[in-house]
């Protein structure tokens, strides 16, 4: 299966991210859709899992969760938006990630991409950076990877460019 992973578009979404939602068999978004036509536009096209962020509105937080925890094709999979990341996860989540942790934990908000294996847990965590135009960040990024038999193959970090 094939999983293209987007966080914090802020309303903004464009032919280039489209292009490989087209390319995946399923799209995650972590969070900070912004207009909610942003998830619509994608379900049109492809099957959607998606959480809200803290800019989201009523309409993204009617639709989608706080946190998504689902099982593909073997793996465990937590979604959150603000989450952290190994050895400085929100407090929120801290004690039952601990408790029972996914085999992959994804989270958006920092607007900085970033691929972390956690020891302790052994889970790998994503952030798979922003993909739109709003915030600090200089590049927008997106992931892509690929789920057989609950492992996570072929990586892929697609950079959208320059932030205008």
């Amino acid at each position: 299966m094939k999983i293209l992973l987007l966080s914090d578009t802020h309303s903004y979404l464009d032919e280039t991210i489209l292009k490989y939602v087209k390319l995946a068999d399923e799209v995650w978004h972590v969070g900070d859709i912004g207009e909610i036509d942003v998830t619509d536009t994608i379900k049109k096209i492809k099957p959607l899992r998606a959480v809200y962020g803290n800019i989201d509105g009523t309409e993204a937080r009617a639709e989608f969760p706080l946190d998504n925890r689902f099982v593909v094709d073997g793996l465990d999979v937590w979604m959150t938006h603000i989450g952290g990341y190994p050895n400085k996860y929100n407090p929120r989540i801290k004690e039952m990630i601990k408790e029972n942790p996914p085999k992959l934990f994804i989270s958006g908000h920092s607007h900085i991409l970033k691929v972390q294996y956690d020891q302790k847990l052994q889970l790998l965590h994503m952030n798979p950076g922003a993909a739109g135009k709003h915030g600090f960040h200089q590049v927008r990024t997106m992931l892509r990877f690929e789920i057989v038999k609950g492992e996570i193959t072929n990586l892929e970090v697609i950079e959208l460019g320059k932030r205008a």
